[in-house]
């Protein structure tokens, strides 16, 4: 889509503006939301793929939280469906959800899943000019980790709009880390959208967040609802790393270079 968004705008794609948007963060790991696979209103390409590719990354993997585009009719990912999509894998249905690209080895990949809510919101957008208001209905949700060949297991969600839902998935993910193979829980973080707007809800008594920065909306930002948490980092050892809008998305991306004695 155009951002900001207009009135008329298409979801056309632009190959060349994400592949300037994914140099101009230098990342080594990135974490991707609201992506597509192989489906038809974005061309029928794989995203997080396209992503690797333009990153020079040999590791990606996708986990869909729907199968079908959240825009039509879809249904939650069951266990018939591939969980977690990787170059060894192969193939899956169509879906969407969220991917991770790495250019260090990853070890393995591992997937959580979390329920939607039983209930939707009321969100405004322009529409011929105008906002109105529409309800809409959540989907299923997940978190998709990768512990790296150097210790290191990092962790990318997107989790619900809903209030209070989101709080509640972002616990469970902070239970569910602590049961994957890592042995040293430094080397941990957990990044993605988490739909939350304060920074002392999302980091409770044992979380640290790395980055302070307003990501949403990216033309205008004024709240922070994308985090990137660490149990044991401490902030002196992060340095944060500034970003711009620059049109590819409507959150400003969050990146940080994490350096510690034990990496």
């Amino acid at each position: 889509m155009v951002i900001p968004p207009t009135d008329g705008a298409n979801g056309g794609q632009n190959p060349a503006l994400l592949a300037s948007s994914v140099a101009n963060l230098e990342a080594d790991v990135l974490g991707l939301q609201e992506v597509d696979f192989i489906l038809e209103r974005s061309g029928s390409t794989n995203q997080v793929e396209k992503v690797a590719v333009d990153m020079k990354a040999r590791f990606w993997a996708f986990a869909p939280s729907v199968m079908g585009s959240p825009d039509e009719d879809w249904r939650g990912s069951n266990r018939t469906d591939v969980q977690v999509v990787t170059n060894e894998t192969g193939s899956s249905a169509p879906g969407y959800g969220i991917g991770l690209v790495s250019r260090i080895p990853v070890v393995s990949w591992h997937r959580l899943d979390l329920a939607r809510s039983p209930i939707g919101i009321f969100m405004a957008w322009p529409e011929n000019g105008k906002m109105k208001q529409h309800y809409v209905r959540d989907h299923p949700r997940s978190a998709l980790a990768a512990v790296l060949e150097n210790g290191w297991l990092i962790v990318n969600t997107h989790l619900s709009f809903v209030p209070f839902v989101n709080l509640f998935q972002l616990l469970k993910i902070k239970r569910w880390v602590k049961r994957l193979p890592i042995t040293d829980k430094s080397k941990i973080i957990i990044m993605g959208d988490l739909n939350l707007p304060f920074a002392w809800l999302v980091k409770g008594i044992n979380w640290n967040s790395l980055a302070k920065q307003k990501t949403f909306p990216s033309w205008m930002p004024k709240v922070q609802i994308d985090y990137i948490l660490s149990q044991k980092v401490a902030s002196e050892d992060v340095s944060p790393v500034s970003s711009t809008h620059g049109g590819m998305s409507d959150h400003l991306p969050l990146s940080v270079d994490v350096e510690t004695a034990s990496s």
